[in-house]
């Protein structure tokens, strides 16, 4: 078995890890939780984005939505398939676990009921995740994943364009601002939470430790917000932050964490809670979790029924 300090002396010597054999038990697991993290986030995505799809506004602009929705598709069997290549079981992973075990954004268990919603989605939520797997593209330590990640990257990228390309149409549209604003007004605190606990409460030290990713939570989430406040304000759409000159850096208007109530989708920035009722909040999952798990297994079940019905006609 390869011990720690050989996986971070080939670390520093900017070499790659390439394989299980190349690994250390603490490199496996903390690769195997990020690539959870990563698969489970893709996936979820899809039907969440289905679900917004129904409302799209014209065929052009649900045949871009499918687009999008079969790269996030293409990105999770990436994760899944490295996860298989390090010994995961994949098939308990996606098809047995309970829903509530399930490692994705809290922000993809509240439904995107229009629209606007949809593209504020893309706008917000694939700028998250593309500032995330860009940093293990560029940082990675892991071979077979960072080279998968060039394709990834790109099209992450394509789905943040469209949002902003939409977002620019309705902030012009007297009859559909309103409701523009609304949406940011909810979705935007609900990203910022994305990016996880702030890095002096931070559970995982060894994706660090090991490179699987570069950059912390904060500094994530502050890339993040430098590029999503001056667009949201170029816009004239209104953000709970501002950027601090005497700290170089963009400042949330409100107490983070505070209470979200994912019915209303309202945030009560006057009732500031701690990082443990949030941990609480994302065990407990939102309203939407069980439905698109089971969208995403349901497929899955009726192909098996199908193919054991052709076996026993002698037709297999």
């Amino acid at each position: 078995m390869v011990t720690d300090t050989e996986v971070l002396e080939r670390i520093r010597q900017g070499g790659l890890i390439e394989s299980v054999d190349e690994m250390s038990e603490a490199y496996r697991e903390a690769l195997r939780v990020t690539l959870i993290v990563s698969g489970d986030t893709e996936l979820l995505s899809a039907p969440a984005y289905y679900h917004a799809a129904q409302k799209a506004p014209s065929v052009n602009a649900y045949i871009s939505l499918m687009a999008i929705i079969q790269d996030e598709l293409g990105h999770a069997h990436i994760a899944y398939r490295i996860l298989e290549d390090i010994g995961v079981d994949v098939e308990q992973l996606i098809y047995e676990r309970p829903p509530s075990q399930w490692k994705y954004p809290y922000a993809f268990d509240i439904p995107l009921e229009s629209w606007v919603e949809m593209v504020v989605a893309n706008a917000f939520y694939d700028r998250a995740g593309y500032k995330l797997l860009g940093d293990v593209y560029h940082h990675t330590s892991y071979g077979p994943w960072k080279r998968a990640l060039a394709k990834v990257d790109k099209e992450e990228i394509f789905h943040v364009r469209h949002g902003e390309m939409w977002m620019r149409r309705l902030a012009k549209d007297p009859a559909l601002r309103a409701e523009l604003q609304r949406a940011v007004d909810w979705m935007f605190p609900l990203t910022v939470e994305w990016f996880g606990l702030p890095d002096d409460l931070k559970r995982h030290p060894a994706q660090l430790t090991f490179r699987i990713k570069g950059l912390s939570n904060d500094q994530l989430r502050q890339s993040w917000l430098r590029e999503v406040v001056p667009f949201c304000e170029s816009l004239g759409i209104r953000v709970p932050a501002h950027y601090d000159p005497a700290q170089d850096r963009y400042v949330l208007d409100y107490p983070l964490p505070c209470e979200f109530d994912p019915e209303e989708k309202r945030w009560h920035f006057d009732r500031p809670c701690t990082w443990d009722d949030v941990l609480r909040r994302w065990k407990q999952r939102g309203p939407y979790n069980e439905v698109f798990v089971e969208q995403v297994r349901r497929g899955y079940r009726q192909l098996r029924a199908w193919r054991a019905a052709q076996e026993g006609l002698g037709w297999a």
